[in-house]
């Protein structure tokens, strides 16, 4: 449910300002929401909240992301080019949870994953500062 009017609500957001602000602050506002997660009590009304406030962040990024590939590729190379935004992300997530059970066993502890996991919120929301919000120029194709 919180995926959904998440998912909405930056699609809406996104035609209202530029969509890598967008993506910034919602990869910044998923650190900051595990930050206030594990510096808080655990208590089940912060684990619902918890719950909330990352159902509403999670695929939020899906039609920023989607808006700055067509923007950028145009829609010829959308699917495939998202398609492969899907991949990575999959492929980031087996890694994340895989290590995250490789540094259980290590430190008999999940803090070091909660800890990465804000840095690469962060890390993701500064990277997505410097996209240039505008088309590829190719080249013209050459008359045959």
């Amino acid at each position: 449910l919180f995926n959904i009017v998440g998912s909405l609500a930056s699609g809406w957001l996104g035609t209202l300002m530029p969509k890598r602000y967008l993506l910034s602050f919602i990869y910044f506002a998923r650190a900051a929401a595990v930050f206030g997660f594990i510096i808080f009590p655990v208590t089940p009304f912060s684990s619902i909240l918890f719950g909330a406030v990352m159902g509403l962040l999670w695929l939020s990024t899906v039609p920023p992301t989607n808006g700055i590939i067509a923007l950028i590729f145009g829609t010829r190379w959308l699917a495939t080019l998202a398609g492969l935004a899907f991949f990575s992300h999959q492929v980031g997530g087996f890694l994340g949870v895989w290590l995250g059970g490789v540094a259980f066993v290590r430190t008999g502890s999940y803090d070091v994953v909660w800890w990465l996991s804000i840095l690469f919120g962060v890390l993701s929301a500064v990277i997505n500062l410097p996209i240039v919000e505008k088309p590829v120029v190719r080249a013209a194709a050459a008359p045959a």
